[in-house]
């Protein structure tokens, strides 16, 4: 009888081992189907980009850190060459701008004009300025998710999870981008490592439309103070 009982422990421990066997084959197969998915889909959103030479969008910002909530809101400009604007208008007036080399900050109200070299910048604008002249989710992010927990976009669009590559270094744990069907970013969040978010969502959203490149130059008013960077 005890050899028999020992038989039938043995049958089921191998049927238990032969389940939980199916079930992670079964969790492996998902996540590397998910993850293939994941990567099509951004070789997908990186192709609809490579014939946009320029883009124009109303924008709201949205920076939240210890409790405290900072609302700004403007339109912003987007051309090849690391060209870029966001004219502020809410809650006051300024210009943040790249004309590929250099980074210009102007606060109208004190009269000062901030300028810096893009490179030395880690400002979260500036990676938006890549987004025409290198189409390469890849040098960016580590890996991929797509994700349909997180979304205020409709149900036919996509919410795309982009993980750095050293988290420590880059200073953000996530970034978070909800995609329309049309493939336009609507929505953008950054979830940095100290617990303290920004969030950029996206709207009126045109892809080439006539703009001037004199938008992407700066002669400061006279008087301005300028503070530069080297």
């Amino acid at each position: 009888m005890l050899f028999t009982s020992c038989k039938s422990c043995d049958r089921r421990r191998l049927g238990i081992a032969l389940v939980l066997c199916g079930l992670l084959c079964s969790v492996i197969s998902a996540w590397a189907a998910e993850n293939q998915s994941a990567e099509q889909y951004v070789s997908k959103l990186e192709s609809s980009y490579r014939e946009v030479r320029g883009l124009r969008a109303e924008f709201t910002q949205t920076h939240m850190w210890g409790g405290r909530k900072r609302f700004e809101s403007g339109t912003v400009y987007f051309a090849r060459g690391g060209l870029m604007r966001w004219e502020y208008r809410e809650p006051s007036e300024k210009l943040f701008l790249s004309d590929g080399k250099r980074l210009y900050l102007y606060l109208p109200a004190m009269h000062q004009l901030n300028i810096q070299p893009v490179k030395q910048s880690d400002d979260m604008r500036v990676p938006f300025r890549l987004l025409l002249s290198r189409v390469n989710l890849r040098r960016v992010f580590a890996r991929f998710e797509l994700d349909k927990q997180e979304t205020n976009t409709p149900t036919d669009g996509r919410v795309l999870r982009g993980f750095p590559k050293s988290a420590d270094q880059e200073g953000y744990e996530e970034v978070v981008m909800e995609i329309s069907p049309e493939l336009d970013v609507n929505r953008l969040l950054v979830r940095y490592v100290d617990n303290s978010t920004m969030e950029f969502t996206f709207s009126s959203i045109a892809r080439n439309p006539a703009i001037n490149s004199a938008l992407f130059r700066f002669v400061p008013p006279a008087g301005t103070e300028i503070i530069e960077k080297r």
